[in-house]
């Protein structure tokens, strides 16, 4: 364990499952303070149960600008700051953009792009006190846009341009922005899509190669973290070996 992270405080959304549950327990391993957040209370409960170090189960809907705001006060009031946030809520509800269910593509961009700005703006006054860090889990969708998948990436796509003027307006306030961009990892998040096809199509996708696991996202998210405060590592691209795209 390096000691860069003990006593700091994280706060992870989407921890109910996937990347964020591997990352929240990666961070607490390491000596931080974690602060979880989901829809799905049961399970985060779990979470914490799991965790080496002091966690906190918060109910949080990204979605929602005044559930976000609560969320960052309970961890500032039960933990006394806030170091790192890490952006991992997200929904992918694959499908072809003609005859699409567009209230699919409002809870992605609800869910996805908002949820993650609406954090950044709430936990930014305590990051810039603590010269802490964001991480957003964007996606290679956020740099190749496929068919079948366009308002997905166009959410990807969104935080990975927010996170890169978010950069430039704290960098020199010592705030790191670190964009983490996965292929594809095996995770709930194939289980989201509704569209037969395209649910098939990832399936298949799944099947065809050796998958990335969400410890694979965590440890790189600890890496970019435990770094030096005059390093920032601003990008991370991790495709499984076997994935072309």
């Amino acid at each position: 364990m390096s000691n860069t992270l003990n006593g700091k405080v994280v706060l992870v959304t989407g921890a109910s499952s996937g990347i964020g549950e591997a990352t929240a327990l990666a961070l607490s391993a390491e000596g931080a303070r974690v602060a979880v957040g989901a829809r799905r209370a049961d399970r985060l409960e779990a979470l914490v149960g799991k965790a080496p170090g002091e966690m906190l189960a918060l109910d949080l809907d990204v979605a929602d600008p005044e559930s976000v705001r609560a969320a960052v006060a309970k961890t500032v009031e039960h933990f006394g700051a806030l170091d790192i946030l890490v952006n991992n809520a997200g929904v992918m509800l694959a499908g072809p953009i003609a005859g699409a269910d567009t209230t699919e593509w409002t809870r992605m961009i609800d869910t996805n792009l908002l949820g993650s700005m609406y954090m950044v703006h709430a936990a930014l006054p305590h990051l810039l006190e603590r010269k802490g860090a964001v991480v957003q889990v964007s996606s290679t969708s956020g740099r190749i846009a496929s068919a079948g998948n366009g308002a997905y990436a166009a959410t990807k796509f969104g935080i990975n341009a927010f996170s890169e003027a978010l950069r430039q307006e704290v960098t020199t306030q010592g705030v790191r922005v670190v964009v983490v961009e996965p292929g594809f990892v095996a995770t709930e998040l194939v289980d989201h899509i509704t569209h037969p096809m395209m649910q098939a199509a990832a399936q298949n996708i799944a099947a065809s190669m050796r998958t990335l696991q969400p410890d694979d996202i965590a440890n790189a998210v600890v890496y970019a973290i435990n770094q030096p405060e005059h390093v920032a590592v601003n990008e991370i691209l991790i495709r499984p070996t076997d994935q072309t795209q």
